[in-house]
Parts: structure tokens; C-alpha cells; sequence
């Protein structure tokens, strides 16, 4: 079927045939043909020859290389290392010799990087990684493979290796913030929005799934608003007072195996509201204060505080109450004039800056410290009306022998009368004296000044008692001068002084005199100087009668008056003034004397009530040898009081 002969005649005689292909042959498909050839002539019987033809086919390059496969599908974890095998290749070409050599080689990379990636053997047709794969950059590589034989011109195959890189957990997630709104009022409502965020994994499947949440739980959490987005929102409300400044962390977790972790840390502001009200450290002040201070003079210092920031803790003072204004230190001072009665307790307002103003309040007790600023001074006599800085005193008799002559000259000296032969200690005149401050700068003592020495008198150092230093007898003399200095302890001390002249007569005559000053100075009550000294006997005795008739009269008056008092109706009754000695308390424990009026008021028609408030004054401790009697008050001075 390949092979035909074609017979040309060259002449009459020889016959010329040729053998013609008439179909194309295919070495692949026979390699040799066999043909007998056979010639015969036109003879009866025909003779014949033949000849055995045998043809070799020779290959020529007409088949291309052809791949066991047209596509190659491979996968790999984007984990694989360098130089894995990726594929084999294989090509066949039916030709031979240098006909059927095939070289390999890529010639299309899908993506571009992928020539990065991948390397051909272009003898063996295996690929290679070069490159690291990294699924979330291409997850998907098409490359095209050449095959080419040597022949020529040469003829060339093709095939396409798809490489499918798998997923692992090696991307961890991510969070970013889109939107942050930032100071956040203190007063804020729980559910607001604070910031935005954003959470991502570039990884797939479960490697790719992410959880988020929020650390510390509170006050902010987390809500999912779509697919990888996420809110921060308010979920307690807040104290700027409390935490001014939150670090908020925001983490996310994957689902792989291991799982991967990522962080966002926020920082919240917490913006300040007006919600606190200045506070004192304390709700009462006790403030003291010297007296005669200067006029401006600061009293105290207050301070408030108040958390809140800027202008809401700005804090301003000013007294409440109809008091002038006060610096916003805190120092209180004022100027201009107010009652009295106004500083002893009052209220400082503390008032902020913020919006509405809130305020704070404090009580404020002032106590005034006594300065040494008052001397001592000496009582006035009774029946008369001293002038201002003038010295006046009074004596009146304490004798148990009977009462003694005293009087008062009109230059304000003191004139006593004691009796020859008074024995030690009997008491001729006392001095009284008062001092307007209090406690030690009231606390006052008596000095004989003059004379000094061993005289045959001595005072009473805290009682101010003239008695008798031993027996009086006529080598004394007839008259004696003394010098009597009353000081108080204040620091520095301050002092008056009293000149008191005694004069010794016989007991007769002291009694006498003592009789005459007594009508001429008034009721016993009412003197500032008590005299004593000694009496005779026959004096004693007139006055012993005197005394039990006034006791008696007394009585009797007394009873007249409970029964009439008793069954008489009541009424109202306000007594007329009388001189009084008030004793005051100061804050040390001590007594003060002031010379005022009083008015006594009964009630009457009603539940009568009186109360009586007795006070045992607290004297110093006496001096270490000081006599008895001088370390007590006199007890008929306090009733007289």
C-alpha cells in the first residue's frame, strides 16, 4: 500500500521499472518493508525472476513530545521548606535518536511571582521550591511546562503543574482601631460607644476564625457589630475622682492549633464633671486666738478639697453668713466691724468653679487667749464713786476680840486701828483686789513692800490678809506705814499698789474707832478692806450682845417673812440693783472677778423653778511654806459674792 511500480520503457528491448511510494510511510509505525520483486517475460510457460527488496525506513522528526498527563495538580503546606520536590514531569517522543531527546522548561508562571518560587530540571523535568510559599499571598500557582525535542526543526509537547498551597496557622489575628472617641465624661451612660475596632486573621478555616475580648472586663466591654468589626462600649459607669485614666487591652485569639494570640492596648481618658462638692477635712474648727491681735490679722487657715480637676476644683471661701468675703487660700481674716457675738462661731463656704458651683461648709469656734493686759485692781471703797485711775479700798473689822478703828483719807490712803498687845497672827485689815484678765494673768499676790525687813506686820501672799508677824507692844510705836504691792502672774506681770496705815491704840479706843468707821462706811457687804484687832475683854462682851440680838432679830424676821410668803399671793417681783461680784470661769480653770449690776427675777402664777449653780474655784497649789490660811479664800468673801 506504500509502494508501486512504476515501468518506463528506455527502448524496445529493456524494460526500466521504478519503485514509487505512493502512500507516506511512518517509521513509528513500521520501521522496514519487506518486497519481493518479481519479473517475467512473456514466454509460453512464462519464466520469472525475483528479487527481495528490503526498505529501512529512516526517522524524521514528525512527532512531537508528549506528557503522560495534561495537567498536574499538586499541593503543598505554605510551610514547605526550600528545595522540596513539587513534581515530576514526563515526556515521551516517538521519534529516535537525537529525534526523541526531550529538554524541559517552563514557559509560563501564573502568578508572575511564581517564577520566584519554583525551579525546573530541564533533563529530568522535576521541580523544586526555591521560594518560601506563603498561602495568604497566592494560594494558587499555574505554571505551563514545555518539552522539546532535539530534532529539526524540533517539535514540542506541553503541559500545565496547577500547585495548591494549604493553609497553616502561622498568621496570628489582628486588631486595629478605626475609630476612637476619647476623653469619655465621667457622667457618661453605660452604653456608649468609646471606639471602633477592627479584627482580622489573613489565615482560613478555623486557623482563620477569630474571638475577641476586652481586659479588663470592666467598666468597657466588647459587641460584635458585623463580620470582623467590633464595638468598645461603657458597660459601668465611671469616677474620674476614682480612676482618671483607663488601660484598656483588647485581645484576640484564633481557632488553630496551636492557637495564635494578638493585643491591642487603648488608652481612656476620663474627662471630669462638676460631681464633687468642696469637703473640709473637718466639720468644726476650733481657733484661738490672742486677743488684742491687729486689725487683718490672720485667725486660721481652712482648706478644702475637692477631687474634681481645673475649674471644678477650683475652690473659692467667703463667710456665710453677713461676713466679708475671704481669700481663695483659705486664710480667714477680716476687716471692718461686726458684734462680738458674731466671732464665736460662725460658717466658711467653700464654693468651686464648675457648673452648676457646688459648695462645702465649716463651723468655725473662735476662742480668744487672755492677754496680760489689765493690772490689778484694788476695790472701791462703799459710799463712794472712785475716779477712773484713782486707788480706793475700804476696811471693815475681823476680830474676834472685837472690831478695830479704820477709815479712808480722801488721797485714797488706808487707815487701820489695832489694839496694843494683839497677839501673832490676829488679822488687822484686808486688801481686795481684782484683775480683769483670767486664769495666771489673773491669779494675783500680795508683797509687803515696805517695810521691809522684820516688821511686826505680814500679808496673806494669795489672801491679802494684814496680820499681826508677832505681839504688838508699845516699842513698835504709835503708827506704822505700809507699802502693799499686788501682782498678778502674767508674763510680763503687772501690778498696783495699796498704802494702808495702821495705827495702835488701847483696846478701848481701837473699839471706839472701830464703832465710829462703822457707821461712816456702811454695811459690812459692801467694803473692799476687812480690819481685825485685838479687844479687851469688855469690848468683846458689848459685842458678843450685839451680835446675839441681831441673830435673833434676824430669825424672827425671817419666820414673818416664810409665813406671809407662805400664804400670801405670789407675784412678780424684780429686784433693784445691788453690787455684785461676778466670778467667771476661764478656759483654764481659774477665777476672774468683774464689777457689775445685777437683777434678780422671781416668777410667779407659774411652776416656780430656781436653779443654784455652785462652782469650787481652782486655786493654784501653795507655795511650799506658804501658811494655811493663805492658801484659801476667804470663806465670808464668797458668801458676800
Amino acid at each position: 500500500e506504500h509502494f508501486s511500480l512504476d515501468l518506463q520503457k528506455s527502448n524496445e528491448r529493456n524494460i526500466e521499472p521504478e519503485l514509487v511510494l505512493t502512500k507516506s510511510l511512518d517509521r513509528e509505525t513500521i520501521s522496514v518493508h519487506q518486497l519481493v520483486l518479481t519479473a517475467s517475460d512473456g514466454g509460453r510457460p512464462c519464466l520469472s525472476g525475483t528479487m527481495e527488496l528490503v526498505i529501512s525506513v529512516l526517522d524524521a522528526n514528525d512527532n512531537a513530545p508528549q506528557f503522560n498527563q495534561s495537567v498536574y495538580k499538586v499541593q503543598l503546606p505554605e510551610s514547605a521548606a526550600v528545595g522540596t520536590l513539587v513534581a515530576r514531569v514526563n515526556a515521551t517522543d516517538a521519534d529516535e535518536g537525537i529525534n526523541s531527546e526531550v529538554t524541559y522548561a517552563v514557559t509560563n508562571f501564573i502568578p508572575p511571582s511564581g517564577r520566584d518560587v519554583i525551579s525546573m530540571n530541564p533533563k529530568t523535568g522535576e521541580i523544586h521550591l526555591t521560594g518560601a510559599l506563603d498561602f495568604e499571598e497566592v494560594n494558587v500557582f499555574d505554571f505551563r511546562i514545555e518539552a522539546r525535542d532535539q530534532g529539526a526543526p524540533s517539535m514540542m509537547g506541553h503541559c500545565k503543574v496547577v500547585l495548591e498551597v494549604l493553609d497553616v496557622n502561622d498568621n496570628a489575628p489582628e486588631v486595629w482601631v478605626t475609630s476612637l472617641s476619647v476623653p469619655v465624661s465621667e457622667d457618661a451612660s453605660v452604653g456608649t460607644v468609646v471606639a471602633l475596632l477592627s479584627v482580622s486573621d489573613r489565615d482560613s478555616g478555623a486557623n482563620g476564625r477569630v474571638r475577641c475580648w476586652v481586659w479588663p472586663a470592666l467598666p468597657f466591654g466588647l459587641e460584635a457589630t458585623f463580620a470582623g468589626s467590633y464595638s468598645l462600649v461603657l458597660r459601668e459607669a465611671l469616677d474620674r475622682e476614682r480612676v482618671s485614666e483607663y488601660e484598656v487591652e483588647v485581645r484576640a485569639e484564633d481557632g488553630g492549633a496551636p492557637a495564635l494570640r494578638a493585643r491591642r492596648g487603648l488608652r481612656v481618658p476620663v474627662s471630669d464633671v462638676n460631681d464633687n462638692a468642696p469637703a473640709f477635712s473637718q466639720a468644726v474648727y476650733t481657733v484661738l486666738a490672742r486677743e488684742n491681735n491687729a486689725a487683718g490679722a490672720e485667725l486660721a487657715r481652712l482648706w478644702a478639697r475637692d477631687p474634681d480637676e481645673a475649674g471644678n476644683g477650683r475652690v473659692s471661701y467667703s463667710v456665710w453668713e453677713g461676713g466679708v468675703g475671704v481669700g481663695s487660700g483659705g486664710a480667714a481674716s477680716w476687716s471692718g466691724w461686726r458684734a462680738a457675738s458674731s466671732y464665736v462661731s460662725f460658717e466658711v463656704r467653700a464654693v468651686d468653679a464648675g457648673e452648676p458651683p457646688l459648695c462645702g461648709n465649716a463651723t468655725v469656734q473662735l476662742f480668744v487667749l487672755d492677754e496680760n493686759d489689765n493690772a490689778p485692781a484694788l476695790l472701791p471703797a462703799a459710799g463712794s464713786a472712785p475716779e477712773a485711775g484713782a486707788v480706793a479700798a475700804e476696811a471693815s473689822l475681823s476680830s474676834a476680840a472685837g472690831p478695830g478703828s479704820v477709815s479712808v483719807s480722801e488721797s485714797g490712803t488706808l487707815w487701820a486701828w489695832a489694839a496694843w498687845g494683839a497677839p501673832a497672827g490676829q488679822v488687822v485689815a484686808k486688801i481686795r483686789a481684782v484683775d480683769a484678765d483670767s486664769g495666771y494673768n489673773a491669779w494675783l499676790r500680795y508683797e509687803l513692800w515696805e517695810p521691809r525687813g522684820k516688821g511686826p506686820f505680814r500679808v496673806g501672799l494669795y489672801s491679802g490678809e494684814v496680820s499681826t508677824a508677832r505681839a504688838l507692844d508699845e516699842a513698835d510705836g504709835p503708827r506704822h506705814r505700809l507699802l502693799i504691792v499686788v501682782r498678778d502672774h502674767g508674763e510680763p506681770a503687772r501690778s498696783a499698789t495699796a498704802t494702808l496705815s495702821v495705827s495702835l491704840l488701847e483696846a478701848a479706843e481701837a473699839a471706839l474707832a472701830a464703832g465710829s468707821s462703822s457707821s461712816l462706811s456702811g454695811s459690812r457687804s459692801s467694803v473692799g478692806v476687812e480690819l481685825g484687832a485685838g479687844a479687851a475683854s469688855a469690848a468683846t462682851n458689848v459685842w458678843l450682845v450685839v451680835a446675839i440680838c441681831a441673830v435673833s432679830s434676824l430669825f424672827l424676821l425671817a419666820l414673818v417673812l416664810y409665813g406671809a410668803s407662805r400664804w400670801a399671793p405670789r407675784a412678780a417681783v424684780l429686784s433693784g440693783p445691788g453690787p455684785t461680784t461676778l466670778v467667771c470661769a476661764s478656759e483654764v480653770g481659774s477665777w476672774s472677778y468683774s464689777q457689775r449690776h445685777s437683777r434678780s427675777l422671781c416668777v410667779a402664777d407659774g411652776a416656780a423653778k430656781s436653779d443654784l449653780m455652785v462652782f469650787s474655784p481652782n486655786f493654784p497649789p501653795p507655795p511650799p511654806g506658804a501658811a494655811a490660811k493663805d492658801t484659801q479664800p476667804e470663806p465670808s468673801a464668797l458668801l458676800d459674792t
